[in-house]
């Protein structure tokens, strides 16, 4: 018996592409990540995510994903969606503090 695989099909894009998340937000009881993600936030990063969705007190804020600081430590600077989202984030954390 012999295995067969599908391969995508070639000449077609995903339209409906996703911007990859660099900016992981926590505080008032949510967070974005988890105690898992360490490759992607960090040991800090994933420990403040952790103890805020245990409902620990965590003062709110928010976490950049350790492949945007790769890109920073690369080109010196950021590109314009982790620009965005760190503004998002940054307007998040003003809300939560009133």
């Amino acid at each position: 018996m012999m295995a067969t695989q599908t391969l995508p099909e070639t000449g077609t894009e995903n339209t409906t592409r996703k911007a990859a998340k660099y900016v992981f937000s926590f505080g008032g009881g949510k967070a974005d990540g988890n105690g898992k993600m360490k490759d992607d936030l960090g040991g800090k990063g994933a420990g403040l995510a952790e103890m805020t969705n245990a409902a620990l007190p965590v003062p709110p804020g928010f976490t950049i994903q350790t492949e945007a600081c790769r890109e920073y430590m690369r080109t010196n600077g950021v590109s314009a969606e982790v620009e965005r989202q760190m503004d998002a984030a940054l307007k998040q954390l003003e809300d939560l503090q009133g």
